[in-house]
């Protein structure tokens, strides 16, 4: 044993041993995501080793831009990553404070909440088919209590234009992130300063403005960003909960990735490379926001 041995301190400087440690899965990360980027990027503007040599080009770009499938795609990626990040921020919120409520039973329900999170979000669309669909337990459920005449005439909430059903499925995985990431915020001591507030006089809306809220802020926004990020850019819960048209943009880039015709791979790279620098534009408004909201 060493005990008496006094510790030699490092002569690195802490920026390059910080670099050192992360180097073993920033290597993965800039071969893996930053090879098949920079491939993406080249087949966009149309690198085809395997067709005729042509110079670069941004049609698939424009083809893109004037193609009214890919516009509608856009508008149904927005629209279902926009309302399952409300739904997920709102619910998750509502749970996180539900259990922060409770006394006894509160690391039973904190458990609870962390059940669906190491499912894949493959099995969560799945469940979702057999709740939903109108061959699932709910239809049956409903149709066995009177209120339609059939299943076949339960509201279609899978496959449907809205998008429903991809819907409810990032809500029942997301939700419960958030709340955890919430939950976690409101454990750093903010029971402490409501009871520093409730002395002082302060209203119940008042230590919700002036407590709760700026504690709450930078984990809400946070998880919100990265639900946002994440709902933008998934692609197996569209595939199996959406229609073939419209589709989310990573559906369509995965449809056209697969055409026989390799004239439309500069199409699928193409979008692809803008779902990508969606999901990357999310990722600095998170890195500002949580800059901004820890000032």
């Amino acid at each position: 044993m060493a005990l008496g041995v006094a510790t030699r301190p490092s002569r690195l400087p802490r920026g390059l041993r910080v670099a050192l440690l992360l180097a073993p899965a920033l290597t993965v990360v800039v071969v893996l995501f930053g090879g098949g980027f920079v491939q993406a990027v080249a087949q966009s503007i149309g690198y085809q080793p395997f067709l005729p040599a042509r110079g670069p080009s941004l049609d698939a770009y424009r083809t893109v831009w004037a193609d009214p499938a890919v516009r509608a795609s856009v508008g149904i990626t927005l629209r279902v990553a926009t309302v399952s990040t409300l739904a997920a921020a709102v619910l998750g919120v509502a749970a996180a404070l539900f259990v922060r409520s409770l006394c006894r039973t509160r690391r039973a329900f904190a458990a609870l909440l962390q059940v669906t999170l190491p499912l894949p979000h493959a099995v969560a669309a799945l469940a979702m088919i057999l709740l939903l669909s109108q061959s699932g337990a709910l239809s049956r459920a409903v149709s066995t209590l009177g209120w339609v005449d059939a299943p076949v005439d339960f509201p279609v909430l899978t496959q449907d234009a809205f998008g429903w059903g991809i819907i409810a499925s990032y809500v029942w995985k997301e939700a419960p992130f958030v709340a955890v990431v919430v939950l976690a915020a409101l454990s750093s001591g903010v029971a402490e300063l409501e009871d520093a507030a409730r002395a002082l006089g302060a209203s119940a809306w008042q230590r919700l403005r002036h407590v709760l809220v700026p504690v709450l802020a930078p984990a809400l926004g946070a998880a919100s960003v990265l639900v946002f990020a994440f709902t933008l850019g998934s692609y197996e819960v569209p595939f199996l909960l959406g229609r073939p048209f419209p589709a989310t943009l990573p559906v369509v880039a995965y449809q056209q990735f697969r055409d026989p015709d390799l004239a439309a791979r500069p199409l699928a790279m193409a979008i692809a490379v803008l779902t990508t620098l969606l999901v990357g534009a999310c990722a600095v408004a998170y890195l500002a926001l949580s800059d901004r909201l820890r000032r």
